[in-house]
């Protein structure tokens, strides 16, 4: 199969030991199993895509009609997450009702991208959000977490877009690239990847092969 990526879920952090004895942090993600709900092509849609829904137990009540009638369509179960993926190949055999399995997919010592949601921290000022170092704490300086100038007065005369403020932090969409995949787990459909990921346990996730790599592979 060509797809590029799975759906998945954080489950949190722990270690394992590597043949030399050395620990490795990783963070044990619940890949798939998935399931192909819609095939899109580019007569019909526009571009080539297939529309990957993760395979979890889910009320029928909590399912709207236009959706279920959605999953009776590619005579699937009701899901609570959906993502498409893009293909490359528009020749690629993929149609509705097809499973998508991690060991399919990953195998140790591949490279992954992992995009979940960040955990938010709510309004945050410019030290924590930004790292901004702040003032002196002594000989009464009165200017210790403040920002500092925000903008000149004669020109622009106003706050340039984009300026480093105060204001909520985290809830943001994040990207953790190249990560080494330490262990595949295909009985229980565990994917292990060396070091952190975005978001809070519990957490949905996309993982997709990374893109430096294909990039390198290019060159």
């Amino acid at each position: 199969m060509s797809l590029q990526g799975i759906l998945g879920k954080k489950l949190g952090m722990t270690q394992v030991f590597a043949d030399d004895g050395s620990v490795v942090p990783v963070t044990v993600l619940k890949a798939g199993p998935c399931v192909v709900v819609q095939r899109k092509t580019a007569e019909c849609d526009g571009y080539e895509a297939v529309q990957l829904g993760l395979v979890e137990f889910i009320k029928p009540r909590r399912v709207n009609k236009p959706m279920t009638g959605h999953y009776k369509k590619s005579n699937v179960p009701p899901l609570r997450f959906l993502r498409e993926f893009r293909l490359a190949d528009a020749k690629a055999e993929v149609k509705a009702g097809d499973k998508v399995l991690v060991e399919e997919m990953f195998k140790a010592d591949d490279r992954v991208d992992v995009t979940g949601v960040s955990k938010g921290r709510g309004w945050a000022g410019f030290v924590k959000r930004h790292n901004f170092r702040g003032g002196a704490a002594t000989h009464g300086s009165m200017f210790h977490r403040a920002p500092g100038s925000i903008g000149a007065s004669s020109y622009p005369s106003r706050v340039w877009p984009g300026q480093r403020m105060a204001g909520q932090m985290g809830h943001a969409r994040v990207t953790s690239r190249s990560l080494r995949v330490v262990k595949v787990d295909a009985e229980d459909h565990l994917l292990l990847v060396r070091g952190a990921v975005p978001g809070a346990d519990g957490g949905y996730v996309l993982i997709r092969k990374s893109k430096k790599v294909a990039q390198r592979g290019k060159k």
